[in-house]
């Protein structure tokens, strides 16, 4: 069963390969959503998967890559949208 996470990561977020490793390992599990930089200086990815690659995707999303310092991240669960794939929003 597929389910949605709407996902606010907060910390040193941005400018240390955040989005774009959320990408690649989007890509890596085959789940679909998006990610994007938001104007307080967290990070916002919606993300839709299985109950395994989810637990998966949101355990990574509390380290992040090597240079973020992730502090909190907040989980909600949304209404599933019809995204195909997983992409970098601006």
């Amino acid at each position: 069963m597929v389910k949605h996470y709407n996902i606010v990561v907060k910390g040193k977020v941005q400018g240390v390969w955040y989005r774009k490793s959320t990408l690649e390992k989007a890509w890596e599990l085959d789940v679909r959503g998006i990610v994007k930089n938001m104007s307080d200086g967290n990070v916002y990815i919606e993300v839709e998967g299985n109950k395994t690659q989810l637990k998966t995707f949101l355990d990574w999303c509390g380290k992040g890559p090597e240079l973020a310092e992730v502090t909190d991240v907040s989980i909600e669960e949304g209404d599933v949208l019809p995204y195909t794939m997983f992409e970098i929003r601006y």
